[in-house]
């Protein structure tokens, strides 16, 4: 395939699965967390370097490159394995010995377990009974991955599940349902099923499915199960895929993926006209289009805490904006818990950092698992100045 076919290609920088064709015929299929990212690394520079030898052969005698996004990271692979799995393409079993490839597994037992195989444990059947099988897929550590993060939106039982010990540790991290009572056992059945559904690419249906569920225990009154089932409607729509989500370099070796990073602040006068805002730093710039403004309601006085914990929790209601990667809090421990606590009630996984101040508040270090330090500290000082600006405008209009 010419790079000149390529170039004219308007790639998205989203999550998805490529492939290569020549005519009608697939040669190979891949993910990528980035389509753009990713289609550049098989045009610029040498290809020898940074790729086998045969997939250096599969570009050239490729005539044609074709994608499809996916919302997700995590959906990406699966639809990868899908597609690997419906096309066999022959560069995809040359670059891969066959019987190394991985499959999830259901069982088909009382309690069904998801288990990941490999293609040669298949082949010898020596597996407890199997009911449903997906895959190949290319990679078992990004696959061990994936489960990890369906795990905590549809808890199952693995294949150490019947240890005693692992089972009372991994049921008060609610990854493993209490299988002993009849009426847990009817939602453990319902997540095996949407399990399934996940990995057929039916992600459509299980949210009609979880919806009607949830409007049916909110009207028999099971406000704790329309609670949990709201939870994974939340867990579903913003998949917390960060683990999957891989760097992909370019010629230039930049790291040229977008990474939204949120930063929240606190304002106010002696604990009056208090208000709040968020700021967004994506791929290194700022997105002042998506910076928002909040007047607190519950009036916390001079507790920040408070006022950060009301941000959180109405902007994680904001269903529509997409969540970020990293989130930022302006001040020490107690507010990157409060914001921790915030995510925890809802079901969200994301990292928080919190940047401590000087007496001069200048940064003088950070709190949490540091990545993206120089765009972590643009999102704060961005997040610092506009709660300011902000403040300043209100106080001054309640003046007049």
């Amino acid at each position: 395939m010419e790079i000149k076919t390529f170039q004219k290609k308007n790639i998205p920088d989203a999550p998805g699965v490529y492939y290569f064709k020549k005519g009608k015929k697939v040669l190979y299929v891949g993910k990528a967390t980035s389509l753009r990212n990713r289609a550049k690394s098989y045009f610029q520079g040498d290809i020898l370097g940074k790729r086998s030898p045969l997939i250096a052969k599969m570009v050239k005698e490729a005539s044609a490159l074709v994608f499809k996004e996916t919302e997700s990271a995590l959906e990406a692979l699966i639809l990868e394995a899908q597609e690997i799995r419906k096309y066999q393409p022959v560069y995809n079993s040359k670059e891969k010995d066959n019987k190394s490839f991985n499959y999830v597994v259901i069982t088909d037992e009382q309690f069904p377990r998801v288990l990941v195989v490999r293609q040669r444990e298949l082949l010898l059947k020596k597996l407890p009974t199997i009911r449903y099988e997906f895959g190949p897929f290319p990679s078992g550590k990004s696959l061990k991955e994936a489960l990890r993060i369906i795990r905590k939106i549809f808890p199952f039982r693995d294949a150490p599940s019947n240890r005693k010990h692992y089972e009372r540790f991994y049921a008060q991290l609610g990854l493993l349902p209490d299988v002993s009572d009849s009426e847990v056992l009817k939602v453990y059945k319902r997540n095996i099923q949407h399990i399934r559904m996940f990995f057929e690419g039916k992600k459509k249906k299980i949210r009609i499915q979880l919806e009607r569920q949830m409007k049916l225990s909110a009207r028999a009154e099971k406000f704790e199960e329309a609670h949990r089932i709201k939870k994974q409607l939340f867990a579903l729509d913003h998949i917390q895929d960060v683990s999957l989500v891989s760097d992909d370099f370019v010629g230039n070796g930049r790291k040229d993926i977008s990474y939204r990073i949120e930063a929240y602040d606190v304002a106010h006068t002696s604990g009056k006209e208090v208000v709040g805002v968020m700021t967004v730093v994506d791929g290194g710039e700022v997105q002042k289009d998506q910076y928002r403004k909040f007047i607190i309601r519950d009036n916390p006085g001079n507790n920040d805490v408070r006022a950060l914990k009301e941000i959180v929790e109405r902007r994680l209601g904001h269903t529509e904006w997409p969540l970020p990667r990293i989130i930022v809090a302006d001040g020490g421990l107690a507010q990157k818990r409060a914001i921790e606590s915030v995510l925890l009630k809802n079901g969200v996984e994301i990292p928080v950092v919190s940047v401590v101040k000087d007496e001069h508040h200048r940064p003088k270090g950070m709190l949490g698992v540091i990545r993206y330090e120089k765009d972590v500290l643009l999102a704060n000082s961005e997040a610092h100045r506009f709660a300011i600006s902000f403040h300043k405008k209100k106080r001054d209009f309640i003046r007049k």
